[in-house]
């Protein structure tokens, strides 16, 4: 699996890292054991009005799953494609923003997992003066452009001196697993299973490449926010954006969902695996869950660093998967909720 994704943190959840464990491919054991015991803060009451604000009510259906793409990757598992029927169900129109997080924090006092380390994965493009002096000795095997950076977290994405005031509307960053599950209970809600997740994405549309059709660029228009250039060192920005875009930046799919494709990474619910979705049977067809084991989480949709020479899972069938306590500076989330 390709560490330009969102490389994997290998932390030790008892202990603080050593940078000599930073190796982008080996998981650590599931940390997710008990986490609602874990959880510091209360859990307040909402009313189903307000956790439905701002969220689209995706109808019940069935739908073909997964690609089976020219360009695909086979051992992410995006086959077979396969009739799935999901119940109806809300998800958030826009990634999380930084403003909604900040306000999860305030009203809790959470600290996300990159906070409690005191460090996370950034670009090295977006390494300034301030922020060099502050990367870790290591380094991500074969994905040398991911510095771990002392300090980078969802208030200071590329590190010391850096803040997120100008960007309230921004995707927040450098969340975990954990840290989307954290938010997703305080705010009366949840995420999405990957088959939901892909049922939305696809916003209508049967057996499309992209959330908006087959053609990346209809009528010469970019339809999300990826990587434009020679990666990892040009980015030529013709979508209009280097870094992450603000939500509802891109017209939204066929159901009203905004950035779906591109910008940041979206955990899921689901534990990962390449082969369990396979075997026609209930639980992989109707309203699946994932398998019921696995050390990593699935997560959807691409970044602002895929590119079609190296990552081009900006696709709406493309997957891949991290360890529930690892974060970066592509890595976001959105929240799903049952229908009232």
């Amino acid at each position: 699996m390709s560490s330009c994704c969102s490389p994997s943190a290998g932390r030790d959840t008892s202990s603080s890292l050593s940078p000599s464990t930073l190796s982008g491919t080996e998981p650590t054991a599931d940390p997710t054991a008990d986490l609602d015991a874990a959880l510091a803060f209360q859990v307040p009451a909402r009313d189903p009005r307000q956790v439905a604000r701002g969220m689209v009510a995706i109808p019940a259906g069935e739908f073909l799953m997964g690609g089976a793409d020219p360009d695909a990757f086979p051992d992410d598992g995006e086959g077979p494609v396969r009739p799935v029927r999901v119940s109806g169900y809300l998800l958030d129109e826009t990634a999380v923003t930084n403003r909604q997080f900040a306000a999860f924090v305030k009203a809790t006092g959470y600290v996300t997992d990159a906070e409690r380390f005191d460090w996370s994965f950034v670009f090295h493009l977006f390494v300034g003066p301030r922020q060099r002096r502050h990367v870790m000795d290591a380094s991500v095997p074969g994905a040398p452009w991911w510095l771990a950076v002392t300090g980078a977290t969802w208030r200071t994405p590329e590190g010391p001196g850096s803040d997120t005031s100008t960007r309230p509307q921004h995707p927040v960053v450098h969340v975990s697993w954990r840290d989307a599950y954290a938010y997703a209970r305080w705010a009366g809600k949840r995420l999405p299973t990957e088959a939901e997740w892909e049922r939305a994405a696809r916003g209508g549309l049967a057996r499309a490449k992209y959330a908006w059709g087959d053609d990346l660029t209809p009528r010469g228009r970019w339809r999300c926010n990826i990587w434009q250039g020679q990666f990892p060192r040009v980015n030529t920005t013709e979508d209009g954006h280097i870094g992450t875009a603000p939500v509802k930046s891109f017209a939204p799919n066929g159901f009203g969902l905004y950035e779906v494709a591109g910008n940041v990474w979206e955990w899921c619910a689901d534990r990962w695996s390449t082969t369990w979705h396979a075997a026609d049977r209930p639980e992989t067809r109707v309203d699946p869950l994932g398998p019921p084991d696995g050390d990593t989480r699935v997560m959807r949709g691409g970044s602002y660093l895929c590119h079609e020479s190296y990552c081009n899972r900006y696709r709406v069938a493309a997957r891949t998967s991290n360890t529930p306590d690892s974060a970066s500076g592509n890595l976001g989330f959105r929240c799903a909720a049952d229908l009232p």
